[in-house]
């Protein structure tokens, strides 16, 4: 069977990104990967991981490149890992992170599942919409706002002003 995703750029802008692949349900999460830095028009040198998702695009178990863990062998890695052993048709989102320094996100969606064609090659990209930024989009955090206007050193503290300070000089 052929997997039809769609890989969406996390894109803060109105310009939406994204492309259209398809590819064997059998090829591996590396496959994959490799066909996304091609169609985005990544080099595909830098680290990358998939997350399992849920419906709400909540980041779930990290599937690397390379073995990163503390125990070798305990996590799963992109070339040993089948797509169709992460997404099917009742678990059809995965998240894509390409270069850990500037965090390029992707949302990837099973969209349909399909026969394979019989002289087509795989994995194919589809559909092209939208152009790649030249940089990543900055994410912004909900949490951020609320502290933006914060400035540690602004207080009515004076260091040098021990007797305001309320404090025991002869504690010990």
């Amino acid at each position: 069977m052929i997997y039809r995703f769609r890989i969406i750029l996390d894109n803060d802008t109105d310009d939406d990104v994204f492309r259209d692949i398809e590819i064997r349900e059998t090829d591996t999460l590396e496959d994959l990967h490799n066909s996304i830095t091609q169609a985005f028009g990544f080099d595909g040198i830098e680290m990358a991981s998939f997350y399992l998702s849920d419906e709400e695009w909540n980041q779930g178990e990290e599937i690397p490149m390379f073995d990163t863990g503390d125990v070798q062998g305990e996590v799963r890695l992109m070339n040993e890992t089948a797509i169709n052993s992460v997404v099917h048709k009742s678990k059809t989102r995965l998240i894509y992170v390409y270069d850990f320094f500037s965090m390029w996100t992707f949302y990837v969606e099973l969209g349909e599942i399909i026969e394979e064609a019989e002289g087509t090659d795989y994995p194919n990209l589809m559909f092209v919409h939208g152009q790649i930024p030249t940089e990543a989009p900055q994410k912004k955090f909900e949490a951020e706002d609320e502290f933006d206007d914060y400035n540690e050193f602004d207080d009515d503290f004076d260091v040098d002003d021990y007797e305001s300070l309320d404090f025991d000089e002869n504690w010990n």
